[in-house]
This record gives structure tokens, sequence and C-alpha cells, in this order.
């Protein structure tokens, strides 16, 4: 009797290694003698992803667990973590995932160094990346704010490449009254006995685990509203590992991001310090946004990846009417379409990182575009990062939807993308926020995007560039009719707006890097431009809001 048919899983190779697309990049964009420095540890990062993925799989059931009382009665609220978090933990510090962007060793490529890690170590991490993320924020934001004591205490933890020394960091906003309108805060910071204390809930907080955090609170006195509030910084725990008058009430049962340890805290006189001045805390943590929305924007790009790596190396495998999935026209359609997708994002979001590698080290900065890019670069591809990852499982069929495969995760997690640090609305009315400060930001972004096109000689390269230049086009167009109109035409069409930049920008820099690439012999960046060119890049839609209100009615 025949053994039944099993169908074998999708397998990683090196993530390093394997992904060309992060290879070409380093490749044009470092100098030969850094690239060739830091290669030896991004070929152990992808070596190390394949390790997690593994082990991933194997615990894909266990999560983090709370437990509020010892055996004899002591309230201990302890979190027991997973076994990939409690090696992420050491392998971040010492690779130096949060310290490489503050080594001086590669001048403003410090960033380019740190992300090209972030890429390789995010997917295989279980969301690790999360608190890694509110630890980078957190440093840069001590950094910023010349509070020298606090930048003395905690940045040589927080930056630390000693798994024993190194901290992470919470980031303690969102309360039940309102997540992106931190102006709601209800928490109150009361000075007793010439301490801060801070009394109040926190309803969502990501990385409970960590060993200190920042966080918004309104001194007693001051008004409502966001100029009202102040920034802390409060250490969790004291010498014997005791929260410090700070309850866990339980952690979130969430759609994805499972592994990681979101909290409902309640602070209970929690000790606390300022970390500049007693208001505009909202305006005060705009450094630690500026980097979680970049991380985001990266691991986005990060998470695509793997879902193709998966999805490519399946259809090598799978046997389906005769034939592998490889040698069928529309599944190899339908997979280079994301594989445009994720080449194109990640053009946007790499460049985000070397705009803010630049700024940080005051190398040829174009601050204004920055600004304007992060929300951007963002919403962008956490949207692409959503679509791809849905793809990607119908790609496997029905296997794509069973949990034991793991495959499933990719989706809820990538879900999450779109939603912290900014939904894609909310953001969207951050790009039309930051183009209301600085206006010369669109023409900055539209040199770019000129910049970009200049050097294109292919003929197919050159209509992709017309194809950005037009989309960019048509959303300047659109901004000054609804400008004209009334705010609520302006509000009404801002994500479609802010989605026609990002990908207008994205098509503009992977034009560029084809180009680059075609000089190498290489024509599959070619193909990729092509292609993103015919995806949809002009989001812009002249929609009346009656026809949208009649639609909800």
């Amino acid at each position: 009797m025949n053994e039944p048919f099993n169908q074998s899983p999708p397998e990683l190779g090196n993530q390093y290694d394997d992904d060309v697309v992060l290879k070409e990049h380093l490749e044009r964009t470092l100098p030969e003698d850094m690239r060739r420095a830091i290669e030896p540890e991004l070929r152990e990062m992808g070596e190390w992803a394949v390790e997690m993925q593994a082990l991933s799989l194997a615990e894909r059931e266990r999560e983090p667990v709370l437990t509020h009382w010892s055996p004899w009665g002591e309230r201990i609220d302890h979190i027991e973590l997973t076994e990939v978090w409690k090696k992420a933990e050491p392998k971040a510090a010492e690779a130096g995932v949060i310290a490489a962007a503050y080594d001086d060793r590669f001048g403003h490529h410090a960033r380019a160094h740190q992300f090209a890690l972030v890429h390789l170590f995010s997917p295989s991490s279980d969301v690790y990346s999360c608190p890694l993320a509110m630890t980078d924020g957190a440093a840069r934001t001590l950094l910023a704010s010349g509070n020298q004591a606090l930048i003395d205490r905690a940045v040589p933890h927080l930056t630390s490449r000693d798994p024993k020394e190194f901290w992470t960091s919470g980031q303690w906003m969102t309360e039940s009254t309102g997540g992106s309108d931190v102006g709601l805060t209800e928490t109150v910071a009361k000075e007793e006995d010439g301490q801060w204390r801070l009394y109040g809930r926190k309803w969502f907080t990501s990385a409970a685990s960590s060993q200190m955090a920042l966080t918004l609170g309104r001194p007693e006195g001051n008004p409502g509203g966001g100029h009202g509030l102040a920034l802390f910084y409060v250490e969790c725990r004291d010498d014997e590992g005791r929260l410090r008058d700070i309850r866990i009430n339980r952690l979130k049962d969430k759609l994805g991001t499972r592994k990681l340890p979101t909290a409902e805290l309640s602070l209970e006189g929690t000790p606390a310090e300022l970390v500049t001045g007693t208001t505009a805390g909202i305006r005060n943590i705009v450094p630690m946004l500026s980097i979680t929305r970049t991380w985001n924007a990266t691991v986005a790009v990060s998470g695509m990846r793997r879902g193709l790596a998966l999805a490519k190396d399946y259809a090598k495998r799978r046997h389906a009417f005769g034939a592998t999935l490889d040698q069928k026209p529309l599944h190899v359609d339908t997979l280079a379409g994301l594989q445009s997708e994720y080449d194109a994002a990640f053009q946007l979001a790499h460049f985000v990182v070397d705009l803010l590698g630049r700024e940080e080290r005051n190398h040829d900065a174009n601050s204004t575009l920055l600004r304007l890019l992060t929300p951007i670069a963002k919403l962008t591809t956490a949207r692409q990062g959503v679509m791809v990852a849905s793809e990607c499982l119908e790609a496997f069929g029905g296997a794509g939807y069973v949990e034991d495969t793991g495959l499933p995760a990719l989706l809820r997690d990538a879900q999450v993308l779109s939603i912290w640090e900014g939904t894609t609305n909310v953001l969207s009315l951050d790009v039309l926020r930051a183009l209301g400060h600085e206006p010369e930001a669109l023409q900055a972004l539209g040199e770019e995007i000129a910049r970009a096109r200049a050097g294109l000689e292919d003929p197919g390269l050159i209509e992709a560039g017309e194809v950005a230049q037009k989309a960019f086009g048509r959303g300047v167009e659109w901004l000054k009719a609804a400008q004209s109109e009334s705010p609520e035409e302006l509000e009404a069409g801002a994500r479609r707006f802010a989605l026609t930049l990002g990908r207008s920008l994205s098509l503009a820099r992977l034009a560029e890097h084809a180009q680059w690439s075609l000089g190498k012999g290489s024509k599959r960046a070619r193909a990729a431009a092509l292609r993103f060119a015919q995806r949809g890049v002009d989001q812009i839609a002249w929609m009346d809001r009656e026809d949208s209100a009649l639609l909800l009615a």
C-alpha cells in the first residue's frame, strides 16, 4: 500500500543571503569598506532568524502569562515571557540592534546599519521589535531633552551591548479616554514631599516587562488639553525587582502580537521624574514618535519579506494540476505583484532611514522632508504590509488558514502596524498639519522625485518615473483645490492624498535603484518598478462627501 502524500512545508534560507533587495540596497548606498565590515554580522543575524523562526513555530501556542499573587499571598504581578523573547533580548543587545544607531563608527550611515539588523531580526522575534522600537525612541527623546541626569542614568542602559546592563523602555501614552487623542489623558501627577507621583490608568501599554517607561501625566492645576501634559520618566521596579506602586490589571487579549505582553496598568502613586518642564508633554514626545514610526515602516517591510520568502519557497514545493506552483503563470504573476510592493516599500522606508541618519549626524540633512515623510512612510508601508500578508496566506491555500502552520500569525501581526503609532487616518491628518506648518516640504518632496527621475535612461524606467511624477502632480493639484474649498473637503481626502505621495516617491526611488541595478547587469529591479507603476500609484479621487455620507446612512 502506498504511503499517503504529505506536502512538505516551506523552508527559510539565510535571511541575509537570500534577500537580494537588502543586499543590493546596501551595495548601492554604503561605502564598500563599511558594507564589508558589517556583512558578517548581517549574515549571522540572517542565520539566527532561521533558528528563531523554528523555535517560534515550536512554541506557537505559548503566550505570556501574568501571575498576580505568589503562593504566600504577596502581590507580585509577574509576567512570564516566551522562550523566543528570552532569547531575543540578549541577542538584540549583543548584536547592537539599538546600540548600532548610537555608534560613531559609521557616521550618518549608523541608522542604515541598525535598520539592516532590524530588517533581519524583527520577523523572527515574535514582535520583540516593539520594545526595541520604544527603547530607541526613549533614548533619542532623553538625549533631545537635555536632562543630563536622566541621560546619564538611562541612556547607557538603553544603548548597551551587555545583556546584563541592557534595558528596554515602555511607552505609556494610551488611556481609555482616547488613543490617538492623548490630550484627553486623565493621569494626574502630584508633587508629594519633593517627589512626583502618578495616579491613573494606562489602558494599552506594550512591553509591560520593560525596566523603564516614558509616559504622560497632567501636573495638578494644569489646564486640560495637550499643552497641560508633562512627559515623565518612570523606573518600573525597585532594586529587589518589585513594581513601584504599579499594578498590572490584566494582559490584553489581542487579535495578533500575542507574544507581546500588552497590559492595562494602574499607577497608584508611581514615583516619576519630569523629563523636561511641567507642560508641553506632547511636543516633547515628538522625537520618540519619529523613531517608533520609522521602526514601524521598516518592520512592515521586513514582514512583507518574510511572507514572500515563505510563499516563494512553497511555490517550488507545491505540486498542483501537473506542475509546481512556480510553473503556473497566474501564481507567478500574483507573487510578482507582491514582490513589486515589497521592493517599492523597502525603497521608501529605507530612504527615511537615510534621512534620519543624516539629520542625527548633521550631515547634509533635509529635516523638512524627513518630518513630512516619517508619517507618510509609516502609513504607506503599513497598508502594504497588511495586503501582502493577506495575499501570502492565500498563496498557501487552506494551509495558510491553519494555525499550526504558523502562517496566520503573519497577517494577525501585520494588522497592528496600521494601528499603533497612529492609524492611517490620524497620520494622514498629521501630513496635512506638517504641510500647514512647513508648506515647503511638498516642494522638497517634488524635488526628490525629480532628482530620482533625472538619472533614468532605460525607456521603461523613464515611463515609470513619469507615472510617479504625474501621480505627485495630481496630489498637488488636489491639495490646492481642497484647500480652496473647505476644511471638510481637505480632511475627507487626506488618506488618498498621503498614500499618493507615499506611492509616488516609492516608485521614483525604485526606478532610480533599478537604473543602478541595470548597470550591474540585473533586470530584476526594473521588472519590479514597471510592475509597481501599474499597481495604483495615483490614489487621488474627486469624491463627493454627500455621497460618502449616504453610503454610511
